[in-house]
């Protein structure tokens, strides 16, 4: 597994994952904090799903290792409430061999993977692996949709406009006969949203329209207007 990253990207993000563990059992934290910095990665542990909560999430890519049957907030539960605080932090459930049914509701809720106790090394780690790769995407995910929005923000109201009519599939001619403009006028803001949304074709600036939900807002517009 790659623990380093060339400084030129993502440079803004710590470069050194972390993985959070939750374990009533303080001998199996130790061990999977040894596990863990033995191949780069930092590890923080806590003995309850509180004290996790009032600690301060990692700023960089991360996992969840959770101990299904918590005194306390269960791991379920825990998951439960990260889910519904809107925090999006990969889980891999820790189990006993009577937590089938358990882990198959964890897995129903999101989680990674989950691993019956007593579990190998490498299983562990390549869960980890996986966990920390899934967190790595969507924060990339999520830095490039803030960007296309500030994009997309940086349009004129009336390029705004034009681009939601482009993507929607109609022609220049259509477009100008739908806001009132001449073609030319059509034909000169649309060149302005290519340049400022930075693509060269209809297809990359369809796509960013697709991504930013463009005609869902439309469409639900148009039907509170009705």
């Amino acid at each position: 597994m790659t623990q380093r990253r060339s400084s030129s990207q993502n440079s803004d993000i710590p470069e050194t994952p972390t993985v959070l563990v939750v374990d009533d059992d303080a001998s199996l934290r130790e061990a999977l904090s040894s596990l863990f910095r033995s191949i780069g990665l930092d590890a923080k542990l806590f003995a309850s799903a509180p004290e996790l909560l009032q600690s301060k999430l990692p700023e960089g890519p991360c996992c969840l290792v959770l101990d299904i049957r918590l005194p306390g907030l269960s791991g379920l539960d825990f998951q439960n409430q990260l889910a519904k605080a809107n925090i999006h932090i990969p889980i891999i459930m820790m189990t006993g061999h009577g937590d089938i049914p358990m882990s198959v509701r964890a897995m129903k809720a999101g989680a990674v993977d989950f691993l019956t106790k007593p579990f190998r090394d490498q299983e562990m780690l390549d869960a980890v692996a996986q966990a920390i790769e899934r967190d790595r995407k969507r924060r990339e995910s999520e830095k490039a949709l803030v960007e296309l929005r500030r994009l997309f923000e940086s349009l004129t109201a009336r390029e705004r406009e034009i681009m939601t009519h482009v993507t929607a599939g109609l022609m220049n001619k259509q477009v100008a006969a739908e806001l009132g403009l001449s073609e030319i006028t059509v034909k000169i803001h649309r060149g302005h949203v290519m340049k400022k949304m930075g693509v060269r074709s209809l297809a990359d600036l369809v796509r960013m329209a697709e991504i930013l939900d463009l005609h869902s807002a439309q469409n639900s517009s148009a039907q509170t207007s009705v």
